[in-house]
């Protein structure tokens, strides 16, 4: 694969909404429920800044945008500072190709530079592919929250991984 990964910019913004926009429409990885547009997306991508413990990276290959990944913040009170919630984004167009992989492997290279204890990871089953890239990175299966999340009228269980960073 030829991708490069490299920390977001403001111009990755709206190829960053159409690619999570496809989960939110077609998907329950995502418990949004209706599309977004590029400027409703703006805080959440203020959110993460180059040189800190919120990353959000991107892979991109001739100038598309192939998936991204983040590590957020787990919760806001002060005692979650040491840990982030991972997640990867792929393009529709881009299973099956490595880039979670890709991803991931620079968005944890990036984390090891930072008072980083814990990564967790929320996936909603069905997602075999999800389960794979994290089990590959060394996250482990901790808990399961039963019908979290009703959409496309059913109710989804969460199933929670963590990954010691240190």
């Amino acid at each position: 694969m030829s991708a490069t990964v490299r920390h977001a910019r403001d111009s990755d913004l709206e190829a960053l909404t159409e690619i999570y926009n496809h989960y939110v429409v077609h998907s329950p990885a995502t418990f949004d429920l209706e599309p977004f547009k590029p400027d409703q997306r703006r805080e959440w991508f203020g959110h993460y800044r180059e040189g800190t413990r919120h990353q959000l990276v991107v892979a991109e290959d001739g100038g598309q945008l192939l998936g991204y990944a983040t590590s957020s913040r787990f919760r806001p009170k002060p005692a979650y500072e040491t840990t982030v919630e991972t997640t990867v984004y792929n393009h529709p167009d881009a299973g099956g190709r490595g880039v979670g992989s890709l991803l991931y492997a620079e968005l944890f290279e990036r984390l090891a530079a930072h008072d980083v204890w814990r990564a967790v990871a929320g996936i909603v089953p069905p997602n075999e592919p999800s389960v794979r890239l994290h089990l590959k990175f060394g996250f482990r299966e901790v808990g399961r929250f039963t019908e979290l999340g009703r959409k496309f009228g059913r109710y989804w269980d969460v199933v929670w991984y963590e990954k010691a960073l240190r």
